[in-house]
């Protein structure tokens, strides 16, 4: 067929140049630019069935030559069999007949050149347009196949990389909880059953810290493929996070999800890891949720599951807990979800203000130093304690942005205040927070004149917890000027040998020993004694909980310097400091 006939055949129009400037070319040879690319081209008549096809298409199919592809059912022999829909759905429905455009196309399918039993397949693109009859349906089409073989693999192999954790091989967070979606919204629709699980291995950070994180890499996939071999047609596993697995069972029911997690469980018990390191083992633990009846959304399958999981950890050996909902649970979730926004609110909004507690001297019971507490103020006016917020803002990792503001609000009334001395307490993630300390440096302009008249206050378990940066963040302080206490000290039973190598300048004694003072000689003794080896040190102590002048008395007796309690007043408002504070001269 020359190359104006089979253009014309495909009710194309030949391309020509026709500029003055340049001579008439030869038509373009569009069956050799076709072959070049994998290409060929043809035209349908579904009413008939008829196939038209360029001539380079056995050539571009890998088909032999004598093979029949004239007519749509010869065409669909060749197509694998799971793919026999896409074809079909492409030159599905129904448009308006004048339609003169057409409506486009475009599939993709395995093709099987030397029939549906053969091991040789393409995968072709099939793309263009067709043209509906009088009934609206499609009767006529035009369009091109291409061979896609490299393309489609490098897509699938990315498109794996994208849905497919690196690691395990199984699915990511992100197709995970997308699929546990999908279940989710079915589930809804057709009242079928379903569960979603959270398996965790145990022994994880041993592992690790033994013989390393590729071990424990190691160890992460063969337990994900452990899970993935046990599961039923359907169901689908996915790596959540590093040590953690979901995992959606379809079709199950509350004595299904029991059995299943415990087929998992055992599997994963009694199997030998083979490592770089060594034959391991590994166990699991599990907790499960059932959709939708606990869970209908992907936020509340996850954190419900996970409920469950924590349950399931605090057991002995590897288990199995499913979730229990909990209105005590709920109400104290609800309750942390409003503090966080109130607290968030403060802070934007510069509700957060101080409120001054003095430490008394013993000798002279005069007020030293004011301890700094934090009040969030309500839109209303009135006064929330910091107690009420301050363990939810810590959890939920809202603590530096409230020991930042604290730090502001402190020097602003160092500034105002020269005869003032104060004392503020930090969060132990404020030890390591790079950021404050230069807050403080900025604050402070570098000037002595304000970080001498100011104690920075660590609780005594914070301190203990990683000694070597607890040096490093007192140190710091010291360098720049601020004297440094321990706070609650007792509660940790810290040995006073850490003391002397954090360096500290005072103890607060835990109110637990003081309050009781008058009743409990076991106190006193303590007392005593924590005294007489802070002084053995050169450190200053305070009492604090001092509640009445009986405990006062007793605690003056110890050798305590300072004390601190509501005997000695309420916290007040910085406006209530009195006046010789604000006009003392630096």
């Amino acid at each position: 067929m020359s190359a104006p006939n089979h253009i014309a055949k495909l009710g194309l129009r030949p391309v020509e140049l026709a500029l003055d400037s340049v001579e008439p070319c030869e038509a373009i040879d569009l069956v050799g630019i076709l072959s070049s690319v994998e290409e060929t081209a043809c035209t349908w008549d579904l009413g008939s069935d008829r196939l038209e096809w360029e001539s380079n298409a056995h050539e571009v199919l890998g088909l032999t030559k004598g093979t029949d592809i004239s007519n749509g059912a010869a065409f669909q022999l060749l197509i694998a069999s799971e793919h026999l829909m896409r074809r079909q759905e492409a030159f599905a429905g129904a448009v308006e007949p004048a339609l003169g455009k057409g409506v486009a196309y475009r599939v993709q399918y395995r093709f099987v050149p030397g029939g549906r039993r053969s091991d040789v397949s393409l995968w072709l693109e099939d793309h263009g347009r067709w043209w509906p009859g009088a009934d609206g349906a499609p009767a006529k089409a035009r369009g091109v196949i291409r061979v896609i073989n490299e393309r489609y693999w490098e897509e699938q192999r990315l498109l794996y990389r994208s849905d497919h954790d690196e690691l395990t091989g199984q699915l990511n967070r992100i197709r995970l909880t997308e699929a546990l979606g999908a279940v989710i919204t079915r589930a809804d629709r057709t009242g079928q059953h379903c569960a979603f699980l959270m398996a965790a291995v145990n022994n994880l950070a041993v592992i690790n810290e033994t013989f390393g994180f590729d071990v424990g890499d190691e160890v992460i996939a063969a337990t994900a493929r452990i899970i993935n071999d046990r599961l039923r047609g359907g169901d689908s596993v996915g790596r959540y996070s590093s040590n953690k697995f979901g995992i959606i069972l379809n079709d199950c029911g509350p004595a299904a999800m029991r059995i299943a997690a415990e087929r998992f469980i055992k599997a994963v018990r009694e199997s030998t890891i083979r490592t770089s390191a060594c034959q391991l083992s590994a166990t699991i633990s599990v907790g499960g949720v059932l959709l939708p009846d606990q869970a209908r959304s992907v936020h509340q399958a996850v954190s419900h599951s996970l409920q469950a999981l924590d349950r399931a950890k605090l057991k002995r050996f590897d288990c199995f807990m499913s979730f229990e909902p909990s209105p005590t649970r709920e109400t104290a979730r609800r309750r942390n979800i409003t503090i966080a926004d109130d607290v968030i609110a403060a802070l934007d909004e510069n509700r957060m203000i101080l409120v001054l507690q003095p430490l008394v001297s013993a000798k002279t019971g005069k007020a030293d130093i004011y301890e700094c507490l934090l009040r969030m103020e309500r839109p209303d006016g009135t006064l929330v304690s910091a107690g009420e917020f301050i363990p939810v803002a810590e959890q939920l990792g809202l603590a530096r942005l409230i020991d930042k503001r604290t730090l502001e609000l402190s020097i602003d009334l160092l500034v105002k205040y020269p005869g003032l001395r104060l004392s503020l307490n930090v969060s132990s993630l404020t030890a390591s927070d790079h950021e404050w300390m230069l807050a403080l440096h900025r604050l402070t302009n570098g000037r002595p004149g304000l970080t001498k008249r100011m104690t920075v206050e660590i609780t005594e378990t914070a301190a203990i917890h990683d000694l070597d940066q607890s040096k490093a963040f007192v140190d710091t302080l010291k360098e720049m000027g601020c004297s440094v206490a321990i706070d609650d000290f007792g509660a940790g039973y810290t040995s006073f040998k850490n003391l002397k190598l954090l360096d500290v300048d005072m103890v607060k004694i835990d109110g637990g020993f003081v309050k009781n003072l008058a009743e409990d000689t076991s106190d006193r003794v303590f007392i005593k004694t924590m005294v007489e080896l802070a002084d053995s040190f050169g450190l200053e102590t305070v009492a604090e909980w001092v509640g009445d002048e009986a405990t006062a008395e007793i605690v003056r007796k110890a050798g305590i310097t300072y004390l601190q309690g509501f005997h000695f007043g309420m916290p007040i408002l910085p406006s209530e400091l009195p006046d010789e504070l604000a006009n003392a001269k630096v």
